[in-house]
């Protein structure tokens, strides 16, 4: 646009304004690209976005001339432009030479429109990665020639296959440190796709090239004549976008808002998330299972015979029926999986660790509902892909968990469609996203209560004796007044029947503590909330990781929400 402009400099008013309309009108039946550069600190990102911003001459002259009034005052290249400064804007960005939060830019071809994110290199981070690899139909990930594969390319390359992006560039950045060396190149991308054949990545595309000097970024170098491949530039534009699958898949649609402009006319808005609908086909609304048929297919240019994957629209069903925002249509041949169990992959972005137990908000679609993480079976070290026994997960770790919710909503797996099985954690005091999840299955309720894990909650109380007590008793007020069964399991309570056959000796106490903790799974196990509130004393570890310790003189509030 930039460069338009510049050209019709001595035009008209009226012809500039032709040309500009023509050209918004062009561009409107573009396809649009969204993609991210991920990899290690320094592998030159920022610097890739900013050429392939200078080259596809979307700059304006005063943003040219800001470039190089910056690369003196403040970048890295010496005389020459810092194509860097195009894309970090904060202030401690340019200070320290590092990307830290995503940046988002948009440059157009003439085949193709573009929406990129600069995501940060440092593992501190992560979780802005995840940010920005959320929306992404392809990831570029960059490598430093003279590095090799370090341990943040290959926890950007796993979080961006655990997000479901399918489309992988390898751009070995900074080939002419390296003299553009082939055995170089060749061997960087056998380290690579040893690495991605581990993890489940299928294909990748290797491109050498430079950032700062342009080669094969927007045109092929003669520096690698040896590479016959093409330059990422050439790539981006003619690689297929979208998911296509998801065309023959059955028909999906969250309903996002019920349009009601009048008392005449009822519509259900919301974007189609696979397959496609037409006039008079029978759909089911979930989680309720009514069923109805479409009336019309409603859009601001007029009534449509048909609507695909990707269409925003508004749905007008032939019977009253009680459809509200948050709800899903489906085509009534292929229901949809209604559950209040979800099991997931969750990726923990807060400073605060989880607390099991503790009520969030899960926003999955159009939906909002209360959960709880009621269990974490493994997290995932993604340095070295080994599975680590399940603990509360902190910054930046990925574990897999189970979800319980208030109610049944309607989703799918996140493997089949990420619209309807992408979601994320709510903190509900602060409303700051905790966590960022991927439905993987829906287990029942017996496959829980058959396992070696509780499905409730149990919190064993540490303090005086009088403090636990007025605590569970408190908490046990608290819950049941929203509905969750709760149990406070006491020393009077067990020493009356369970215990009765016990003295106060070690060995009696341990097997007193043992029956409690006996007792607290299986009632959890059954969905109550068990209060433990005893004398006996017990170090944390021996406890189990499912069973949460509290400190009674704490506030309380933190672990019974």
């Amino acid at each position: 646009m930039a460069t338009a402009l510049r050209e019709l400099g001595g035009a008209t008013p009226d012809a500039i304004a032709a040309e500009v309309d023509a050209y918004l009108k062009a561009n409107q039946q573009k396809s649009l690209l969204r993609f991210l550069t991920c990899g290690s600190v320094d592998d030159g990102k920022s610097t890739l976005i900013g050429r392939l911003l200078y080259d596809s001459k979307m700059l304006f002259d005063d943003q040219l001339s800001a470039l190089e009034s910056d690369s003196k005052k403040v970048g890295t290249q010496g005389e020459a432009l810092d194509f860097a400064l195009l894309v970090d804007g904060l202030a401690a960005e340019r200070e320290q030479g590092i990307t830290i939060d995503v940046a988002y830019r948009f440059f157009t071809t003439d085949k193709r429109k573009f929406i990129v994110a600069d995501t940060p290199g440092h593992e501190q981070y992560t979780r802005n990665m995840v940010t920005g690899a959320s929306t992404a139909d392809l990831a570029v990930i960059l490598i430093d020639a003279r590095k090799g594969v370090l341990t943040q390319t290959r926890r950007h390359s796993y979080l961006a296959h655990l997000l479901g992006i399918k489309k992988l560039v390898l751009a070995i950045n900074k080939m002419d440190l390296v003299d553009f060396s082939q055995a170089r190149f060749d061997s960087i991308v056998a380290d690579y796709r040893a690495f991605a054949d581990q993890i489940g990545i299928e294909e990748f595309l290797p491109i050498p090239l430079s950032g700062l000097a342009g080669d094969n970024v927007t045109e092929s170098s003669a520096n690698a004549p040896w590479y016959d491949g093409p330059a990422l530039l050439e790539y981006l534009e003619n690689v297929p976008v979208g998911d296509t699958s998801l065309r023959g898949e059955p028909f999906r649609m969250a309903v996002q808002w019920v349009n009601r402009p009048n008392q005449n006319f009822r519509g259900y808005a919301g974007t189609i998330a696979s397959g496609e609908i037409r006039p008079g086909d029978r759909i089911s609304i979930f989680p309720s299972g009514l069923s109805s048929t479409v009336d019309r297919i409603v859009t601001f240019g007029g009534d449509l015979d048909k609507a695909i994957v990707g269409q925003s629209v508004t749905l007008t069903l032939i019977d009253e029926v009680d459809c509200s925002r948050g709800d899903l249509m489906v085509a009534t041949s292929a229901p949809a999986e209604v559950n209040d169990r979800l099991g997931a992959t969750l990726v923990w972005m807060a400073a605060e660790a989880m607390v099991p137990g503790r009520a969030y908000w899960l926003k999955i679609g159009t939906q909002t509902v209360t959960a709880s993480v009621a269990r974490v079976d493994e997290v995932i070290d993604v340095n070295t892909m080994e599975r680590q026994p399940g603990q509360p997960l902190e910054l930046n770790d990925i574990g897999r968990c189970e979800i319980l919710l208030d109610r049944k909503v309607a989703a799918q797996s996140y493997a089949d469609n990420r619209h309807l099985g992408g979601f994320i954690l709510i903190d509900r005091a602060t409303n700051a996203t905790v966590a960022a999840g991927m439905v993987d299955s829906f287990p029942q309720a017996a496959d829980t209560a058959a396992g070696d894990h509780a499905a409730g909650r149990i919190i064993w109380l540490t303090g005086s004796t009088e403090e636990k007590i007025a605590v569970a008793q408190k908490a046990q007020q608290r819950l049941g007044a929203r509905g969750r069964p709760t149990f406070v399991l006491d020393d009077a309570s067990l020493r009356e029947g369970l215990s009765a056959d016990l003295g106060s000796a070690p060995a009696d106490e341990n097997e007193h503590k043992r029956r409690a903790r006996e007792v607290a799974r299986l009632m959890s196990r059954a969905g109550v909330t068990v209060l433990v509130a005893l004398d006996a004393s017990h170090e944390a570890n021996e406890l189990g990781s499912d069973v949460h310790v509290a400190d009674a003189s704490d506030d309380w509030a933190d672990w019974i929400i």
